[in-house]
């Protein structure tokens, strides 16, 4: 997958990452995931059953959790992707995708806190005075000070420009910070020895909207010139909220009482700062649907295995199958596999993009990076999220009761992926992104030369004959659909921008099945060109790989031309319908 479909191979032969070698890599991530199923994985259930608790304006987590980090810190995988001039390893992103994979599929709640974390780094890195980057950025590469994003307040969610909470000078090149904020993750807690909050706010005198808003970062504790901590700010967390899932992953409301903090970025900055880390973000919350998943599906197939229900045809008289014989049984085990792989390709590709977006050769191969991240961050974020719910979901489907009680584990993680299509953005927000900002992107050649792209797997197809026969036509009329809609959206929507915006939904859901298709497409062509080149004692591997690819495109596929009619159906109904 790294190699043949996200392309590490070519990012690691880079001057930057000549050190991170795709063998180096491979050898680190084995490393992990031994760590996160000896070290992580035990704690996920207690962030289920006992929680984040709040006390007193304190947060308390599970002992395991306190555990399980510390030895995270100690370990060092965090620092992987980031600046080495910082204390980081200099590995390529996609590195880091795979290593945020496995630790959220081990415990998503406690992931939670390193994911934050980054985006505090990238915002710090990219924005921040040079002293601001020597004070915080060891200690929180290292997971030793941890990060938030401060960003939603009561009348002010996807609406970031209603944010009020205000910022005012204090002559000394510092802030006073006041107001609340909530829905603040892991903006409290007991594992770290600070937390470095990241806070939008208004200065004095700013415009309305978003132009102005201003970052500003706010420590837990302040800190010294010489890095030491000292007295607490005014920086407090009021209550937590008692959530669906991630019950391990406090969940804050913050206030700011003229609490002390200093402008990251130009005055009136705070939405470009933000966006900085976007991307990022997205595809890791993309990522989770991904993780939890995977880990719903392997134990799903494990209870699959034990469990005997019935007697499958042919089976001897007498004796009950195991109910991963029963063909209903295996085609949810393969619906789950073959969606989970398509989606795997998909976030690899996007981060590999997001790699070369920041270190491609030259200008124009980051730009090309750049533009392959932004078609590709909705589908991560939007697909994935949506998969991850409907995949938990078909977990609990396959334990049958037993998957609706939860001594099982597997309600869990449905519970758990709940939150992902609506935090980083809803997937609704992902979708009118898609249209009204990406589709139009080179006046729509971004996303025509793209699905070029996607056509120019063809021929590879043809060649490769009788096992990519079904997987060559459905990808086709898959992208022919997609064409269509691209184009009705680019002649007519465009021209009603409430029609495109109707239609926005299913166009994502269209864009990502057939980016899908295309990942299934490429797996099965690298599969079969391993099994006439490769070890013979891998050929089980490959020959299910193509299996995979074949199931999605002739079972799954299908359904992006039954998508076509939804987005080209205009707002007509939408608007005259009364609610």
């Amino acid at each position: 997958m790294l190699e043949h479909i996200a392309g590490l191979d070519g990012i690691a032969a880079t001057e930057l990452f000549g050190h991170a070698d795709a063998d180096t890599i491979h050898d680190v991530l084995a490393e992990v995931g031994r760590f996160m199923a000896e070290v992580v994985a035990p704690t996920n259930r207690d962030g289920d059953t006992i929680g984040a608790t709040w006390s007193d304006g304190s947060v308390i987590l599970p002992d395991s959790f306190r555990a399980a980090y510390a030895r995270w810190v100690e370990s060092g995988f965090g620092a992987m992707p980031f600046d080495p001039d910082y204390g980081g390893a200099g590995f390529p992103w996609i590195s880091a995708i795979a290593v945020q994979e496995m630790l959220t599929s081990a415990n998503m709640a406690l992931s939670l806190c390193p994911l934050l974390t980054q985006g505090a780094i990238d915002a710090i890195h990219a924005h921040g005075s040079a002293e601001q980057r020597a004070t915080y950025l060891p200690k929180m590469l290292t997971g030793e000070w941890t990060g938030t994003m401060n960003l939603t307040e009561p009348q002010a969610g996807s609406d970031v420009g209603a944010v009020t909470t205000r910022a005012k000078p204090r002559g000394d090149g510092s802030w006073a910070i006041t107001g609340q904020k909530i829905f603040i993750t892991w903006g409290e807690h007991d594992i770290a020895d600070n937390i470095v909050h990241l806070v939008l706010a208004r200065t004095p005198g700013s415009p309305p909207g978003t132009k102005g808003i201003s970052m500003f970062m706010v420590p837990k504790f302040l800190v010294g010139a010489d890095g030491s901590l000292g007295e607490r700010n005014a920086a407090h967390c009021v209550s937590i909220e008692h959530k669906l899932g991630i019950h391990g992953s406090p969940t804050c409301v913050m206030a700011y009482d003229d609490a002390i903090g200093w402008l990251v970025g130009g005055e009136h900055d705070g939405m470009r700062n933000m966006f900085t880390m976007m991307n990022n973000a997205r595809l890791s919350v993309g990522l989770q649907g991904l993780a939890l998943a995977e880990r719903a599906f392997q134990m799903a197939v494990d209870y699959a295995k034990e469990r005997k229900q019935g007697r499958v045809p042919g089976a001897p008289a007498g004796e009950q199958s195991a109910i991963v014989d029963h063909p209903d049984v295996r085609r949810m085990l393969l619906t789950m596999r073959a969606s989970i792989e398509a989606l795997r390709g998909i976030i690899y590709l996007n981060a590999t993009a997001l790699d070369r977006s920041t270190h491609g050769a030259d200008e124009a191969a980051r730009a090309e990076g750049m533009e392959l991240a932004d078609l590709l961050t909705p589908v991560s974020k939007g697909w994935g999220t949506d998969l991850g719910v409907d995949l938990t979901s078909l977990a609990i489907q396959v334990f049958g009761g037993m998957g609706y009680i939860e001594e099982t584990g597997v309600a869990q993680h449905f519970r758990d992926a709940r939150i992902a299509p609506i935090y980083e953005g809803t997937n609704g927000i992902q979708a009118m992104d898609l249209v009204g900002r990406k589709l139009p992107m080179r006046a729509g050649a971004a996303v025509t030369d793209y699905l070029d792209r996607i056509a120019a797997v063809d021929a590879a197809l043809a060649e490769a004959g009788e096992p990519c026969a079904s997987i060559r036509v459905a990808l086709a009329e898959g992208l022919a659909a997609l064409r269509t809609a691209t184009d009705w959206l680019l002649a007519d929507g465009m021209a009603n921008p409430l029609d495109a915006l109707a239609g926005a939904t299913p166009y994502l859901r269209l864009f990502s099945v057939v980016t899908g298709g295309w990942m299934m497409a490429r797996q099965a062509l690298a599969a079969s060109e391993a099994l006439t080149t490769g070890d013979a004692a891998d050929r089980a591997f490959y020959e299910a790989k193509i299996l995979s690819a074949r199931f999605f495109c002739e079972q799954l596929l299908p359904q992006a031309v039954g998508l076509v009619p939804a987005i080209t159906a205009t707002n007509r109904d939408l608007a005259a319908i009364a609610f």
